[in-house]
């Protein structure tokens, strides 16, 4: 027998991502994950709060999207779970536990590789009371916004993505990398706008960190572009905030958003999230 649920949601803003209640991932039934599977696909974000996961359940949970990625930083994963990388500034023995400052600056997770990321899961496991933020930024909210002009010029651009370029730049922790690193992340190239593969909707697909150049144009020319259209696409009426608690899980699609993790005073406070990826494919 088939029994119909129906999930209880709101929007986490108009028009984009949904936050689902009365839902216990670790004793739903097939058919309420299905459900979230679902809203999530159709939404782009969602949010589920007071979950209380091991890491058992939460590779359960992410199976149901699709296989899990792996991660670039193996030094970071959590052990045993080489699926699940650690966020934190804690220190235990004289040594980092996890990345800490990783993912500030709007960006979308492995535009450097040729298959991107199709989604990312964030749990939070311990939050400071304040600071830490994480913003999801919706680009086919910015794309339908754009005059048709625009879009049209828009939508021929191909951009130039480098991990070398992204770790010798980024902000927190530059790094050079190795011959070995930088042969198992070599150069791609990347459309500006991206079509979802689930219903063709389009996402103005522009990033920041990965992206070295638009192909065609001048450098200086390109970074001005670049620039332009993120400060577009990161204006407040298409940002989400997400305030964390303990327990939450809070997940987006990489194919049609940007994020961004905030600051937060870490001689005061302590971060622990685990992070989960489902591979992705190549942008169209």
């Amino acid at each position: 027998m088939t029994i119909d649920l129906q999930l209880r949601t709101r929007p986490l803003m108009p028009g984009f991502g949904v936050e689902i209640f009365e839902t216990d991932l670790k004793t739903a039934g097939a058919d309420a994950r299905q459900q979230v599977v679902d809203r999530f696909h159709e939404n782009g974000a969602i949010l589920l709060r007071n979950q209380d996961m091991t890491p058992d359940d939460l590779m359960s949970f992410i199976d149901l999207f699709g296989d899990p990625e792996d991660h670039t930083q193996t030094q970071f994963t959590l052990p045993g779970y080489p699926k699940i990388f650690i966020l934190s500034n804690r220190i235990v023995d004289g040594r980092s536990i996890g990345a800490h400052n990783d993912g500030v600056g709007w960006h979308t997770d492995y535009s450097y590789k040729e298959e991107p990321v199709m989604c990312t899961m964030l749990y939070a496991v311990e939050v400071p009371p304040e600071g830490s933020d994480t913003l999801l930024a919706d680009l086919c909210a910015a794309y339908n916004e754009l005059p048709d002009e625009r879009k049209a010029q828009l939508d021929k651009l191909i951009l130039h993505h480098s991990y070398q370029h992204l770790m010798s730049t980024r902000q927190f922790g530059r790094m050079e990398l190795s011959d070995e690193m930088k042969a198992a992340n070599p150069d791609v190239y990347h459309p500006l706008v991206r079509s979802h593969p689930a219903d063709g909707r389009k996402a103005l697909w522009v990033s920041t960190g990965t992206v070295k150049g638009i192909v065609g144009m001048d450098d200086d020319a390109a970074l001005a572009l670049l620039d332009e259209l993120v400060e577009f696409v990161t204006n407040e009426r298409f940002v989400y905030r997400h305030k964390w608690q303990v327990g939450d899980i809070l997940m987006w699609d990489n194919r049609c958003t940007l994020h961004t993790g905030t600051v937060f005073d870490d001689t005061k406070y302590i971060r622990l999230m685990h992070r989960l990826w489902v591979k992705g494919d190549k942008p169209f």
